[in-house]
């Protein structure tokens, strides 16, 4: 049965997170002179995942063969730097206290390893044939990848502008 509350009380209800100790110890711990990489690295994943969907979608319209081998290297090289990126972000993850504790990190971190899974696969599965691949199957996943990508850094960005996830102690609004 639910607990009523009076509206005095509905007041004084916090959040149990923000009371942890290591609620405010977000500032990231993988950076290049004050810049997160994690952040600096998933904008290229990002770009090239909807590329391959511009790529595939352009060899539909025109049928020249050149968007395919476009989208192939887009795939390859979103999922090879998206490794990347994912391995500071997970690292990140697991060694800053106050992203750890937030559920906010841990949607994002298994939404990254899906989103992996599916370039990975896109890639994959235009390495033997990408002219042949890209109708209907290759257009499909990257249609996947690009709104997976989408949802993903949706959740990335909601991590830094909500949560100051990766942001500088000093530079925080108190």
């Amino acid at each position: 049965m639910r607990q009523k509350y009076s509206w005095k009380q509905r007041r004084r209800l916090t959040d149990p997170i923000e009371e942890h100790v290591a609620f405010s110890d977000t500032e990231s711990k993988i950076a290049f002179a004050g810049h997160p990489l994690h952040a600096m690295m998933v904008a290229f994943p990002i770009a090239l995942a909807f590329s391959v969907f511009g790529a595939d979608g352009m060899y539909w319209l025109t049928g020249d063969e050149f968007w395919p081998r476009v989208a192939l290297w887009a795939a390859g090289v979103a999922f090879g730097i998206g490794v990347i990126a994912g391995v500071t972000g997970t690292i990140e993850l697991l060694m800053v206290p106050g992203i750890r504790i937030r559920s906010a990190s841990w949607t994002h971190f298994i939404l990254a390893v899906m989103l992996l899974s599916v370039l990975g696969l896109n890639w994959g599965y235009r390495l033997d044939d990408p002219v042949g691949s890209v109708l209907p199957w290759g257009f499909m996943i990257s249609a996947l990848g690009a709104g997976m990508t989408g949802i993903t850094g949706w959740h990335g960005g909601k991590l830094v502008f909500d949560y100051q996830i990766g942001t500088k102690q000093e530079t925080r609004s108190k």
